[in-house]
């Protein structure tokens, strides 16, 4: 809030202090009200406690949820992004050790839009008349012991498949 300055000589008491308006003051006091900011010292200490411990349990929740959500979706450690491209798209996964996929990106290289697919092992899903899309997977796929595991996209058009193209993950 802007308080207008007196244009008047300052108090030898006050020092450097510039005084406002009384005006002003009255006006910025009513606002302060308004919005329930204390104004005075002698404002309730209960109240005022009652607001600081609510305050207090308030950004504690917010912390707590906002690290829980943070745990639940955060990458691991030692993830690993691998990426190649076929003559129309392009596919990108992030991978962790040789089974647990956590998303699969499929782009088209020319940026027209058409359905995008992506699928490896039992995980299939669709996206219709896009140019880029990341499916969220954050599933350990495939059997162990069963060789390399392929992430694929995949390109319609028309009705037509256009192109399927894979990733080997180690």
């Amino acid at each position: 809030m802007v308080i207008e300055m007196a244009n008047r000589p300052r108090d030898p008491g006050q020092g450097d202090r510039p005084r406002a308006f009384p005006s002003m003051i009255n006006a910025e006091d009513d606002t302060m009200r308004k919005l329930r900011i204390p104004t005075e010292s002698r404002h309730n200490r209960a109240t005022s406690a009652k607001s600081t411990r609510w305050r207090f349990a308030t950004t504690a929740a917010a912390l707590a949820a906002t690290s829980v959500l943070g745990l639940v979706t955060a990458a691991p450690a030692s993830a690993a992004v691998k990426q190649t491209c076929g003559t129309y798209i392009c596919v990108a996964t992030a991978y962790q050790g040789t089974r647990y996929v956590q998303d699969i990106t499929v782009f088209t290289r020319d940026g027209l839009p058409g359905t995008l697919r992506a699928f490896a092992a039992d995980y299939r899903n669709s996206r219709a008349n896009d140019d880029r899309h990341v499916f969220t997977v954050n599933r350990e796929l495939g059997q162990p012991g069963t060789g390399r595991l392929a992430v694929c996209g995949g390109l319609d058009r028309s009705g037509r498949v256009i192109e399927n193209h894979c990733v080997l993950i180690p």
